[in-house]
């Protein structure tokens, strides 16, 4: 069946508040090495070289606020990698499961997640802007099964 609206998720029921504590005790290493592997598999084969020299050797935090994680990327030598969890970083994206969800499914876009205050970007507005364009033109990067 095609619709041409998006399909809205119901809204997911925050975590417990001692399960949102207890990760974001956790070190940041263990996230973003998964993040950093998911990534190398979905997105950096569809990732076209130029974008990927652009956007090389820059760490960008990413904040998932309802459950408390935080994962560091960089994208190095041709790969993903896990940044650590000190020093700057060129962008920070804090957003709430559900909207990373609705944006890797291509249900929402960034500008529009980011006018309703449901994405947030802090750092280097030009590095944000290559990125955000750069993720745009490449589209949805999870699928729904048929």
């Amino acid at each position: 069946m095609n619709t041409s609206f998006p399909i809205r998720l119901p809204a997911l029921p925050p975590p417990p508040a001692a399960l949102r504590t207890l990760i974001a005790r956790l070190p940041i290493r263990p996230p973003s090495l998964l993040l950093a592997a998911a990534l190398n598999r979905v997105l950096r084969p569809r990732l076209p070289a130029d974008a990927a020299l652009e956007l090389a050797d820059h760490t960008v935090e990413i904040e998932v606020r309802d459950f408390g994680l935080r994962c560091r990327l960089a994208l190095r030598d041709g790969r993903f990698r896990s940044a650590p969890d000190h020093g700057p970083v060129a962008l920070r994206i804090v957003a709430e499961a559900a909207s990373y969800l609705r944006l890797l499914r291509g249900d929402d876009d960034a500008d529009r997640l980011f006018f309703e205050r449901a994405l947030v970007m802090e750092g280097d507005t030009e590095y944000g802007l290559l990125l955000k364009n750069t993720l745009d033109a490449i589209g949805p990067l999870l699928h729904r099964p048929a």
